[in-house]
């Protein structure tokens, strides 16, 4: 009786998501649908308005743009439908362990994303899932230990190996942090196969160099390709600035190549208008003077991680890494703003390119790893942290009391919060009650979008004895 009731339920869950995916189009992370709102475009189809494009090197990149080089509209679409998470932890559990349905030829890629707390790890991941899996949060160690995302396509695996900000063992004493927050990327990279390493340009502080942790997480694994990612390119008014950023995260070069970048501005010019450049490359092309080929074969040459020509990656030490900015060895440079998801297509078809012939690890119907109940509290715990002040949110305990399905088919969640004082009460309840209202309405909306089916959530919020 009750593995016929489940079985009826998830039935009725395929043909919701099928209905929802045919009528609304897919559903972006951190986009809620509303009868107020229109349902968000896929970002394949949306206009750009990003000034320069993802790509550094060919067709379609940044320099291609500058130097009149016309882009191509990709062949194909990666606006797919992304599979809804189980509601029940024996349904995940049986998906996770179940053999997966193995295509003909079966390619897969395993990717490590790393980068400073707070550069949009979580959001690039979520982008790429197609769905809100990870906690976001403008508050510093959202993601508090590493979990995968998976996305298939077509014949092709990509295995998102989403981790903890790096961090140092004083910062995480700091904060209270578990040891896994220490660990958990470095055993990401250990089974990668592609590290990404994500920079957030808007921070002045912190953009110009990459940070020791990073850094010294590259250096203990050079054999793994790396690629650059520069994030929320959008909130920057002059777009030039990343043409020094560029050259100064890579210490001057890009796939064994050396760049030499130099640009005639007004001093006070904010304009990411073009202007007279001179771009020298220490290893040009064989064929003729045209530096950028846009044949079929140059842009399948160039998708490929490594050249004959690049430079191996080598061991630094301590001493190296002391008087280094950026890394030498990356293979390739995406410039994208991830929370809005421009240009995420073109890093997510890239991947796709690198994939190797190889079985898949999961089902096609897994979307993560994660359990339906770990998704639940990441999403309420991001909106306590957006919600509390300074180190508040950190003390908070959940426990979840109810967890079923309800007659309708609705899925019936209580969580008791548990603070250490009575003030942190008082602040996560609000005047009126407008803060823990506002929580419980974002929160049920983000796990309806993850699930596709109606959740009723019910929060409760105690000092812990």
């Amino acid at each position: 009786m009750a593995a016929a009731a489940a079985l009826r339920s998830a039935a009725a869950r395929a043909v919701r998501w099928a209905a929802g995916a045919a009528a609304a189009g897919p559903l972006l992370p951190g986009t809620a649908r509303s009868a107020a709102l229109p349902a968000r475009v896929p970002v394949s189809c949306a206009p750009s308005v990003t000034a320069i494009p993802a790509r550094w090197s060919g067709s379609g990149s940044a320099l291609g743009s500058i130097l009149g080089i016309p882009s191509e509209k990709p062949s194909d679409t990666l606006g797919q439908h992304p599979p809804p998470v189980a509601t029940s932890k024996e349904e995940q559990d049986r998906l996770l362990r179940g053999r997966p349905d193995q295509p003909q030829n079966p390619k897969v890629l395993r990717i490590a994303i790393i980068g400073a707390p707070n550069a949009g790890k979580s959001t690039l991941s979520n982008q790429l899932l197609g769905r809100k899996v990870f906690p976001v949060s403008q508050k510093v160690h959202t993601t508090r230990c590493k979990a995968r995302g998976v996305v298939t396509h077509e014949d092709t695996q990509l295995i998102i190996l989403d981790t903890p900000g790096l961090t140092s063992p004083f910062k995480a004493k700091r904060h209270k942090l578990e040891e896994a927050m220490l660990t958990d990327p470095w055993d990401s990279m250990k089974h990668a196969d592609l590290v990404l390493v994500l920079v957030d340009v808007s921070d002045h502080w912190t953009r110009n160099s990459l940070s020791k942790e990073v850094l010294k997480c590259l250096s203990q694994f050079p054999q793994i390709p790396s690629v650059l990612v520069l994030n929320k390119v959008d909130l920057l008014k002059n777009k030039f600035i990343l043409l020094e950023l560029v050259t100064e995260l890579t210490e001057g070069i890009v796939n064994g190549k050396k760049l030499e970048v130099s640009s005639a501005f007004k001093d006070n010019s904010s304009s990411s208008a073009k202007s007279p450049m001179q771009i020298t490359q220490a290893s040009p092309p064989e064929k003729g003077d045209n530096t950028w080929d846009n044949s079929s074969d140059a842009r399948a040459s160039e998708s490929r991680l490594g050249t004959e020509e690049a430079q191996q990656p080598k061991h630094y030490g301590p001493r190296d890494l002391k008087n280094m900015k950026g890394w030498p060895f990356f293979q390739e440079i995406f410039m994208l703003a991830a929370l809005h998801g421009e240009e995420v297509d073109t890093l997510k078809r890239y991947l796709l390119l690198q994939a190797k012939p190889g079985a898949w690890e999961f089902h096609s119907s897994v979307l993560t790893s994660q359990s339906p109940q770990e998704i639940c509290n990441n999403i309420i715990r991001e909106k306590i942290l957006e919600y509390l002040p300074l180190e508040v949110p950190y003390s908070v305990i959940q426990v979840t009391e109810m967890w079923e399905e309800g007659p309708s088919g609705e899925l019936l969640i209580a969580q008791k919060l548990l603070v250490p004082r009575k003030s942190h009460m008082t602040m996560l309840i609000g005047r009126g009650g407008k803060v823990i209202s506002r929580i419980v309405q974002e929160a049920g909306q983000d796990l309806m979008n993850v699930f596709l089916c109606d959740v009723r959530l019910r929060l409760q919020v105690e000092v812990k004895s």
